[in-house]
């Protein structure tokens, strides 16, 4: 390797942002337990990669040979059997070369499924509280870039540490052989070439982390403002210029941090460049010296002018191994913290048969509070410095009521009163401090997810859809779905003529969020996949909240093939829902005040006859007109 690319080299480490941290013994037996299914090969791998560091000196040795036996007067048998063998081993050592670059890539990539798949699987099983808190980018980059620096600690970091190691011992070896003085004085001048690679490096990570920084601005900038949400309102309210010019200052900004960073880079790889050239004027000068008096061959001088080359490359690299190391360890760290994290909810260990037939709900003295940040979150991944101390506050207090099987039960009260929260806890999205809560006499607690899964459908004010087609989010309540059962679905969700008459049917992108669809058609498209699941109990958390009338009708009419022969327990906030419902319960802060029927609870006169005068006599009024 030559001084400039070793350079280039040693200033792209010295850029990279270190975080320095004492690993422990734990940390490395777990490391250790990740490896393990891959030792066989990552051995081979170490032994290969000591092997192509040993041939690396031997080709310089042999080239001080050729030239003795040149200058020796031959024969010149001899100078050719070198240069085949000089040739061969170059052959070997492209041949090894890309061998070993072949397992490396096959073990680093093994070990980033891995620990991706393990880190997805993990993720997957945290409570809904986790997302809630949890930056979606922080996350991401914990299954990419730090699961690619774990990575990192076994292939390039590893065997690197290894191979220079090797290297160094045999260079430093031969070249003492040949010339101890010329040896030394080479080392002297190792820290004019280490030091300033040190000081630059920290000069051109300050600027590129100040130009991350921007990227990250503009780049935060663009998400927000390119998405359709982000857009829209940006059209409404945004002023367009400040907007381009808040823009082109940071991107400006970048453009002059791009410019320094290069002629700082330039500057120090031409310097070091310059110490090379040094070098080898030291070597050729004082070696001509000795070979001229007799105290060294020709061919010593040559090889020793080419061992070093080798020489300041496993040197510097070497100088910064236990930055190398710790940096790319400390991201199996970021990956472990992840995992130690454990998910409040999981599946017992003999979940119990779900129920069949028509399902009932229990609510049985359930208290209830949020859980705190430190339970359910990391500092780290919602980019904050301390979690928020505030949480575990009860928020629902002996709550008790049953909904019988095919019984519409109404959820009705001020907001914030805790009526999203009974709804979330029916499915587990959270577990209950106290109490129970049952579907058809079994404590959700002993039931299996898939169990749950089974038996409940939600729809949410917001229903989600992904930036997949129709059919995508609707086979994914129940994937094995025919062709027939899909547009089934689609028919009693009130949907069928309008994806009929779409281009691509079926095959329709509903683009970010379902965006490409009124609100309307996105909540009925979400009822469609609810009736395609075909769920015992039914829960609907105020799902035509954000509808306007002749979408809120056609919602509505979904709805009434939705409930069908289904237990239901309906957050509502309609007034035709709430006439329908077998029982209305009156939740108040965290606590059931009043339950009846819409006809008792008027005559009752007390907190449902107040939301009713000041919530649905309106709508009920302009209904009759």
């Amino acid at each position: 390797m030559s001084m400039e690319v070793t350079a280039w080299n040693q200033l792209y480490r010295m850029n990279e942002r270190q975080e320095r941290k004492a690993l422990s013994r734990a940390t490395l037996r777990r490391i250790a337990a990740f490896a393990r299914p891959h030792r066989s090969r990552l051995a081979a791998f170490l032994v290969l990669s000591v092997v192509m560091a040993a041939l690396a000196v031997v080709s310089p040795v042999l080239a001080g040979r050729v030239v003795n036996t040149i200058t020796a007067g031959g024969p010149a048998s001899t100078v050719v059997a070198l240069a085949l063998l000089i040739a061969g081993l170059a052959v070997a050592e492209a041949g090894l070369g890309l061998l070993t670059r072949w397992m490396s890539a096959s073990i680093g990539e093994g070990l980033i499924l891995g620990l991706r798949t393990t880190v997805f699987d993990h993720v997957q099983r945290m409570p809904v509280a986790f997302f809630t808190r949890t930056r979606t980018g922080a996350l991401v980059s914990r299954l990419n870039n730090d699961v690619i620096g774990a990575q990192r600690a076994f292939t390039d970091v590893l065997s690197s540490v290894l191979g220079n190691l090797v290297t160094l011992a045999l260079t430093l070896g031969v070249m003492i052989s040949l010339s101890w003085q010329i040896t030394v004085l080479a080392l002297v001048l190792l820290p004019i070439f280490v030091l300033p690679a040190r000081r630059m490096g920290v000069r051109i990570a300050r600027l590129r982390r100040e130009a991350a920084d921007h990227n990250a601005a503009m780049g935060n900038q663009m998400v927000e403002r390119f998405s359709a949400p982000g857009a829209t309102l940006v059209k409404l309210y945004g002023r367009p210029s400040a907007e381009s010019a808040e823009f082109a200052s940071r991107a400006s900004r970048v453009r002059d941090i791009g410019v320094r960073t290069a002629l700082n880079q330039t500057v120090f790889v031409t310097a070091l460049t310059l110490v090379s050239a040094l070098a080898l004027a030291l070597v050729y000068g004082l070696g001509g010296f000795y070979a001229l008096s007799g105290r060294l061959d020709a061919g010593a001088v040559v090889s020793l002018a080419l061992l070093l080359t080798r020489l300041y490359a496993p040197l510097t690299a070497l100088a910064s191994a236990r930055v190398d190391v710790m940096s790319a360890l400390v991201s199996f760290e970021r990956v472990f913290e992840v995992l130690d994290l454990k998910p409040l909810i999981t599946d017992p260990a003999k979940p119990r048969e779900a129920p069949v037939g028509a399902v009932s709900v229990e609510f049985d003295h359930v208290s209830f509070g949020y859980p705190a940040a430190d339970k359910v979150s990391l500092a780290s991944l919602e980019e904050v410095a301390v979690l928020d101390g505030r949480g575990g506050v009860e928020v629902l207090h002996d709550l008790s009521f049953t909904v019988e099987p095919g019984q519409l039960v109404a959820l009705v009260g001020s907001s914030g009163a805790g009526k999203s929260t009974v709804a979330q806890l029916i499915p587990r999205l959270y577990d209950v401090d106290s109490g129970a809560v049952r579907l058809g006499g079994v404590d959700v607690r002993e039931l299996s997810s898939d169990s749950l899964r089974q038996l409940l459908g939600m729809v949410t004010q917001d229903g989600h859809l992904f930036h997949d087609t129709i059919r995508a989010n609707l086979l994914f309540s129940r994937p094995e779905a025919t062709e027939a059962e899909l547009w089934d679905s689609l028919r009693r969700a009130q949907l069928a003529p309008l994806i009929e008459s779409l281009p691509d049917g079926l095959d329709t992108m509903v683009g970010e969020r379902g965006y490409r669809l009124s609100g309307g058609e996105r909540q009925r498209l979400t009822i469609a996949r609810l009736l395609l699941a075909g769920p015992s109990v039914v829960i609907l958390d105020e799902a035509t909240a954000a509808l306007d009338s002749t979408n809120e009708a056609a919602v509505q009419a979904a709805l009434t093939e939705a409930l069908e022969g289904r237990t239901a327990v309906v957050i509502a906030h309609r007034l035709s829902t709430i006439r329908a419902a077998d029982q209305i319960l009156v939740v108040e802060e965290g606590r059931i005040v009043e339950r009846g029927r819409h006809a008792e609870l008027l005559a009752a006169d007390g907190r449902y006859a107040e939301l009713y005068r000041t919530q649905f006599a309106e709508e009920e009024t302009s209904v009759a007109a």
